[in-house]
């Protein structure tokens, strides 16, 4: 009988793997591949690489540990084939293999480059999430609004997650009332649990910085959790260090906390390394335990059974153009400012330096500083979705897209969200202490001191009246707009014009 390949991806590195599970472990190969087709298709952070691939080399040994067959390839193989596809190939001939199992692949990307192998392929459905394509495609049918708090509520429900009967803990299905606080200047986060560089890290710090060395981003120190054992460690620190106050300050920012209270476990759920339900009992299993409060675990189980579901469902959803959609139609090149390039707005120097050096930054320094801005500019939705795909660690397009596209850039035209999330420089001085010595005023809302986020919030919102005036959301915004005075109006408008200006001039803002 002719053996099997199975094939796992890089973001599938999980023992409960369907195609794992359809296989014979005395008859079938394992196929893993480190190829040049995964690692260039956008030029990514070398961190968010080194993770994958060390990942994916320790994977296998535990596979093999485990009794498994593997046929590995590293990325400086001399027979590498440089794909999925070509892998898959060459390693059917080497082991007269004729059928593929697989479980379906994250992104359209691939699902389109493995439909096209001429072997026998033979799918499984990816089921390490909580929530099937068939599943949200029945809860989407008919809806005219695609809603994730009522997803949310539903997926509560099905998991039984913080439910009491058929009530919710504490009476409230969402607590993100209570999670808003800024961090005081006191505030001491505690720092993520990180992970000293082994023989195997090692190896893959020095391949990927040698392939890899002028991609944007700093590659050492590395101290991402590689095994399953170690992504283990790092949530059961978060939950005892951080969870506590998490809730609190999830949407807080400060100079030099780049992870605040945040769990800083994505990487780890989106490549395989951890199970999102297990991730949530053992949060909620705190807060049985009196060790955590109820807004901090609720907000924090929403993040993943709610968010990092509806997202997934929504990509799959909305089919393969979806990464490429821009409703509002903006063209602007993404600045130079994003790739490090002196800014003189502090907020973005500060999330950019932390992107380049960690290869991370938490939700709402992607969406209120980084996206923000990028909106408020008019840029191109397909460049910054790029950007995001390439700079973070844990950035696969399923859950980027609709972030980005989505919520961030509001490019799909309110599937995702029913307003833009675009602010003044007020938001992010609220929240943070990063307007504190920038060379901005962001109390100023013209003249040569005024933050950009101030002329360019105002300058969007006269931009797109046409299309956001009738919105319910954002009705008093205009009638605030048009209660200015006139001659204030021009010149915010004027002012606005200049500063994107000098953007596309390539000057610094």
């Amino acid at each position: 009988m002719k053996p099997r390949l199975v094939l796992v991806l890089g973001d599938q590195l999980s023992d409960d793997l369907s195609a794992l599970r359809a296989a014979d472990k005395d008859r079938d190969v394992v196929v893993m591949a480190e190829v040049m087709a995964e690692a260039e298709y956008v030029p990514h952070h070398p961190q968010k690489i080194a993770l994958v691939l060390a990942s994916m080399r320790k994977f296998a040994a535990h596979l093999r540990k485990d009794g498994w067959t593997v046929a590995y390839t590293q990325l400086d193989d001399t027979d590498n084939a440089g794909s999925i596809p070509g892998e898959l190939l060459r390693r059917a001939e080497g082991y007269e293999a004729d059928e593929i199992l697989y479980t379906t692949p994250g992104e359209w990307r691939l699902i389109a480059a493995l439909e096209d192998v001429p072997l026998r392929m033979t799918e499984h459905p990816d089921d390490r999430f909580l929530c099937s394509r068939e599943w949200f495609a029945q809860w989407a049918e008919g809806r005219k609004e695609l809603r994730m708090e009522w997803f949310y509520r539903e997926m509560r429900r099905d998991t039984g997650l913080l439910m009491e009967g058929d009530d919710p803990a504490g009476g409230q299905w969402n607590y993100d009332a209570d999670n808003r606080k800024p961090a005081k200047g006191d505030a001491a986060p505690p720092k993520p649990l990180t992970f000293d560089p082994d023989e195997v890290v090692t190896d893959v710090l020095d391949l990927v910085d040698a392939k890899f060395g002028n991609n944007f981003g700093t590659l050492r120190p590395f101290g991402y959790a590689t095994t399953r054992d170690q992504a283990l460690k790092a949530l059961d620190h978060f939950i005892t260090h951080a969870l506590p106050r998490f809730g609190d300050y999830q949407d807080a920012m400060l100079t030099g906390e780049g992870t605040m209270w945040h769990a800083v476990i994505s990487p780890y759920l989106n490549i395989g390394l951890l199970d999102p339900l297990e991730v949530c009992q053992r949060a909620e299993a705190a807060y049985q335990a009196g060790k955590a409060p109820l807004n901090a675990v609720e907000g924090f189980i929403r993040q993943i059974i709610g968010w990092r579901e509806f997202v997934r469902g929504i990509y799959f959803l909305e089919g393969p153009d979806y990464p490429t959609r821009n409703a509002l139609k903006h063209a602007r090149a993404l600045p130079p400012l994003y790739w490090g390039v002196e800014t003189r707005m502090a907020c973005l120097s500060q999330v950019v330096a932390q992107t380049r050096d960690t290869a991370y930054a938490h939700h709402i320094q992607r969406l209120m500083v980084t996206g923000n801005f990028a909106l408020l500019a008019g840029v191109d939705p397909a460049e910054v979705h790029e950007w995001y795909l390439s700079v973070y660690a844990d950035a696969f397009e399923w859950v980027e897209a609709p972030n980005t596209v989505g919520m961030s850039q509001f490019a799909d035209g309110g599937v995702v969200a029913s307003k833009p999330y675009v602010s003044s420089g007020n938001y992010i001085a609220k929240m943070s202490d990063y307007c504190t010595g920038c060379a901005y005023d962001v109390k100023a809302k013209m003249g040569k001191d005024a933050c950009p986020f101030n002329l360019l919030y105002w300058q969007f919102i006269d931009r797109h009246r046409e299309r956001f005036e009738g919105n319910q959301r954002m009705r008093m915004i205009y009638r605030n707009w048009d209660g200015r005075d006139a001659d204030d109006r021009k010149q915010i408008l004027s002012e606005a014009e200049d500063c994107l200006a000098r953007l596309d001039a390539g000057d610094p803002v």
